[in-house]
């Protein structure tokens, strides 16, 4: 199984920094990978354990120092890293972040049986690059997925979290899975896997390496735009505490105060 698992470089959400587009700047600040993403970084790991000959290459977009972040998941054991990085690509919004990748996968990576991606990044929260990427490849889709509880090399049987509980899902490949959170100890580094992954490239490819028009990505090619950033101000608000809700209810005379 040839699997592609897309994962995303997120600032400290402490220390945000904004340009004059409204857009996170995202050079020299101290950087994360997506919660989310690591959870799909589990799954990637659970199926290229249980299905013999399975390969997993990371891909991710963003400025040149994402490779850090690729190189820390080269050590858990993965195959190969792709960094999508030009300034073509900044500000994309998330159909332009959409296309982009999707254009990438197609071009390098296009006997690809499975596309995991983490449900939602904390930068954004928007959940809408991956299916945006199903979208683009004409892909079957499952999100919000909690659990891998099975695999073969043609379908994945998945466990999927709802409003109102759990979903048991099972889709033939090629598809593309968004993971959210789950109860997986994310797997950490051996010695020998970090030995492993300095003697890998991390491949950067540009705008023009993956045949994408410049107008196609980028702020130009992003439909959508923020129109202002700001942080929340947090305001200070009285409260008034009662014992018990009798006393609540005949304040508000919710129950007819001292009639009932």
């Amino acid at each position: 199984m040839k699997i592609v698992l897309c994962v995303k470089q997120v600032p400290d959400t402490s220390d945000i920094k904004w340009t004059e587009n409204n857009t996170i700047q995202r050079e020299g600040l101290e950087s994360i990978i997506n919660p989310c993403d690591v959870y799909a970084a589990e799954i990637a790991l659970t199926i290229k354990k249980e299905c013999p000959n399975t390969t997993v290459t990371v891909l991710s977009m963003g400025p040149n120092q994402a490779g850090k972040m690729l190189k820390k998941l080269l050590a858990l054991g993965f195959d190969e890293a792709v960094l999508l990085s030009d300034k073509k690509f900044a500000a994309s919004d998330t159909y332009a972040t959409g296309k982009t990748i999707s254009k990438a996968i197609a071009e390098k990576i296009p006997d690809f049986d499975l596309i995991i991606c983490g449900q939602y990044a904390i930068d954004g929260d928007t959940a809408q690059t991956g299916p945006s990427i199903a979208n683009f490849l004409n892909l079957p889709q499952i999100t919000y997925v909690k659990e891998l509880v099975e695999c073969d090399e043609n379908k994945l049987t998945l466990l999927r979290e709802l409003e109102e509980g759990f979903e048991k899902v099972q889709t033939k490949l090629p598809a593309l899975i968004c993971v959210t959170e789950n109860s997986y100890e994310p797997t950490r580094a051996t010695i020998g896997g970090v030995i492993e992954a300095t003697k890998k490239e991390v491949k950067i490819l540009n705008c023009n390496d993956i045949g994408l028009e410049p107008a196609c990505t980028g702020l130009k090619g992003s439909p959508t735009y923020v129109s202002k950033a700001f942080r929340a101000v947090k305001k200070e608000v009285q409260c008034e505490f009662f014992e018990n809700i009798e006393d609540f209810a005949k304040n508000f005379d919710i129950l007819g105060g001292e009639n009932e």
